[in-house]
């Protein structure tokens, strides 16, 4: 038998997650997640953001998990995982993309993979498009806390791009535009960027 993925922090975050999706993504219908991960992220928020069409997507490997997850939720506004992997594959996945999530993916990638996701989104939103990303960020090359600042060293030894730095994204978003900095836990933000 095989046991789904599990991650704590999902299970700790996705309240807090979903009261942002809920207003920021209100007139939105067709989103992709970039890097679903284990997939608990979107079997939680699908079935509570029924107006939106919730595309899950991931390197290859990560499928297996992310469908068993999706299997226990039984809405038909979510969706198996398109094969996704920044920096690997320049395609963008969807048709009709008018928001696009991802968590905790920004600092695992290497810097040009995050730019280059950024330049994606910022490209195949349509204008009002809405791009939520969550994550730990460094703000004006200062760490938020001292335990960010602990594991952006223990990402460096993990061969991991490491936490980039809000105005480092917001160069590389154009035209997208940073609307909202939410403070969210574990020394984490939501970034809410709109495509002006």
């Amino acid at each position: 038998m095989f046991d789904k993925p599990f991650s704590q922090a999902c299970e700790n975050n996705k309240e807090p997650i979903l009261e942002v999706l809920k207003r920021v993504l209100v007139d939105k219908t067709n989103l992709l997640e970039i890097g679903s991960g284990t997939g608990q992220h979107a079997a939680y928020f699908a079935p509570r953001l029924r107006h939106l069409e919730w595309h899950t997507s991931d390197m290859p490997d990560k499928h297996l998990g992310i469908a068993a997850w999706l299997e226990e939720v039984k809405v038909n506004n979510l969706h198996e995982p398109l094969s996704f992997t920044i920096g690997a594959t320049s395609a963008w996945p969807l048709t009709n993309t008018d928001a696009v999530y991802t968590a905790n993916t920004t600092h695992i990638m290497q810097p040009l993979e995050s730019q280059l996701m950024m330049q994606l989104v910022a490209n195949n939103l349509p204008i009002d498009g809405m791009f939520c990303q969550y994550g730990p960020y460094n703000f004006q090359g200062q760490y938020s806390s001292e335990s960010n600042q602990s594991f952006d060293q223990h990402l460096s030894e993990q061969g991991c791009g490491g936490i980039r730095d809000i105005d480092e994204l917001t160069l590389w978003a154009i035209p997208l535009v940073l609307i909202e900095t939410i403070p969210m836990p574990a020394n984490n933000y939501m970034l809410v960027w709109q495509k002006q």
